[in-house]
């Protein structure tokens, strides 16, 4: 259990049911040849989960001095599990997945593509050890992070595969799977700055950078309120020239219950928000954000082919 909780376990699961519904949910249903089979696409899932687990835990390892402030309950390292132990899971997490990468990188012949697994470990490191306590530049590698794990998809199934022939069907996958990413981009970084005004007090006595640390909450609050405008434009904006043109009422009814109207509900309360748990429940709706705007894709998948044969 306490494993588990080290390398957190529930946003690596979502990270992997995110993948997988790209491919089963939607990219499997083209009337193209993927790159990867199967099992080789699991293993990117694998790889890319692993890279996460190896930031979380080298995480957990430098933020035992806040953590133990902000969320003593939810504190693993120097607790349930000794430093040297995390080190030796980090290591062994993150030389699996860029093990991982090598591989699939001589599997579609591009090796030089191995270098993106090195890049993102590199990056998480750094994240741990220095990049977070810089004002926004640690919400932001987070965010770049999520969005990433949407657009290494394209760049392992579907960039190795395009031809004369297939490019504007592949031009256009890649720009659908572009758009998810800057969805997951968007609300993730807003969502990063939600967790700073959860634990502003402990980042405050740890000298952290954040912007709630440094503007104070209810000036967070506006430029968070501001920022949750952006994905409420891109989805109403979707709806209006993608879904309601082709009819697609399914795609359009999921849209607007289980991402426009989270997202409103998100857009008045941040404004009412003073406590700890306010913002704990905020983050959480952003999070079940994410993950209904993943399995969208599937919707709107189903709703096209529904639509197809009717």
């Amino acid at each position: 259990m306490k494993y588990l909780k080290l390398i957190r376990f529930q946003n690596l699961l979502m990270l992997a049911l995110m993948q997988l519904l790209f491919r089963y949910g939607f990219l499997n249903f083209q009337n193209i040849t993927l790159a990867l089979t199967d099992w080789q696409y699991l293993l990117l899932v694998l790889a890319t989960v692993m890279i996460a687990a190896g930031g979380y835990v080298i995480n957990n390892i430098m933020d035992q001095a806040t953590d133990n402030y902000n969320k003593p309950k939810k504190v693993v390292v120097g607790k349930s599990i000794s430093e040297a132990s995390a080190y030796n899971i980090y290591f062994f997490v993150t030389v699996l997945g860029v093990g991982i990468g090598f591989y699939l990188s001589n599997v579609i012949a591009k090796p030089g593509f191995a270098s993106i697994f090195i890049i993102i470990s590199a990056t998480l490191y750094l994240y741990a050890t220095s990049l977070k306590q810089m004002l926004l530049i640690g919400n932001f590698v987070v965010a770049f992070l999520l969005a990433f794990s949407v657009i290494i998809i394209g760049v392992f199934d579907l960039l190795p595969v395009i031809n004369p022939e297939n490019k504007i069907e592949m031009a256009e996958l890649f720009s659908i799977l572009m758009d998810y990413a800057v969805f997951a981009f968007v609300i993730n970084f807003i969502r990063e700055i939600v967790k700073d005004m959860e634990d502003i007090s402990g980042d405050h006595k740890q000298g952290m950078n954040t912007l709630p640390v440094i503007l104070g909450l209810k000036r967070t609050s506006k430029i968070v309120f501001v920022l949750s405008l952006i994905p409420l434009i891109m989805i109403t904006y979707y709806i209006k020239n993608y879904f309601l043109p082709n009819d697609l009422h399914l795609a359009t009814l999921y849209s607007l219950t289980c991402i426009v109207s989270p997202l409103i509900y998100f857009t008045i309360k941040i404004d009412h928000a003073k406590k700890k748990k306010d913002y704990h429940q905020l983050s959480t709706i952003l999070k079940l954000i994410i993950l209904f705007g993943c399995f969208s894709i599937a919707v709107v998948t189903y709703n096209i082919l529904h639509h197809h044969h009717a």
